[in-house]
């Protein structure tokens, strides 16, 4: 499902979805519609336009978070700095798009969030965090939290940032999947997040990062039944 203000926005990004295999836009919406359509229409993705003028972005992920089953949610935006994107992660939503994003990427980016994933550019999140005071350089609160994590655990998290899944992170340390995700809600636990997405910002707020992820998407895989319908 798209929601944005413009039909045109609407339009462009139904005409481009639906040409896509698997994928199938079963609404759009404005703003002030959307929480009814997307009662009505249970989508397993919403792409929202994270500004509007009748009812914004961040209004309407909120509504979202309260259903039974929330849909997966990837706030759309013109700038990878918008000031509300971080406030948006910090509710909910599975990462964020740019509007300007290539046909073909785009596609691949909705499939990645229908499979549980959330999508976001390092680079991009670097820049957020510079856009706010004092979020550009290590935060002590952080960096005490990733001290609460084992050495095992900080591998985890630094592999969560770069994007893998659980089964490609337990081939890279040598750990089962099931494991991994023993790991994964533990990290969660002890740095007080509820998504990877904001795991993987809080590590690059404590300094976890370093610089050599700039040009990766995060793209990960959650626990599908993270739903309470299991999608």
């Amino acid at each position: 499902m798209v929601v944005d203000d413009e039909a045109l926005v609407r339009s462009g990004f139904e005409l481009i979805l639906n040409a896509s295999d698997g994928i199938q836009v079963v609404a759009t919406a404005e703003g002030a519609q959307a929480a009814d359509v997307i009662r009505r229409e249970d989508p397993d993705v919403v792409l929202l336009d994270i500004r509007m003028p009748d009812v914004d972005g961040l209004t309407v992920l909120r509504h979202i978070q309260t259903l039974p089953a929330p849909p997966y949610v990837a706030m759309l935006t013109t700038f990878d700095t918008d000031e509300y994107i971080l406030t948006a992660l910090r509710s909910g939503a599975a990462g964020f798009l740019l509007k300007d994003t290539e046909p073909e990427q785009l596609a691949q980016l909705v499939r990645t969030l229908a499979a549980g994933g959330v999508v976001m550019s390092p680079k991009a999140s670097r820049a957020l965090l510079r856009s706010h005071p004092g979020a550009g350089a290590p935060q002590d609160a952080d960096a005490a939290r990733v001290r609460l994590l084992s050495g095992r655990e900080r591998d985890v998290l630094v592999l969560i940032a770069e994007g893998l899944s659980n089964a490609d992170i337990g081939a890279r340390v040598h750990l089962s999947a099931g494991t991994v995700k023993d790991h994964v809600s533990s990290i969660l636990t002890k740095l007080r997040v509820s998504s990877r997405v904001q795991a993987a910002l809080l590590a690059e707020r404590a300094g976890l990062l370093g610089d050599s992820g700039d040009d990766r998407d995060i793209r990960d895989t959650r626990d599908n039944t993270a739903r309470g319908n299991g999608r």
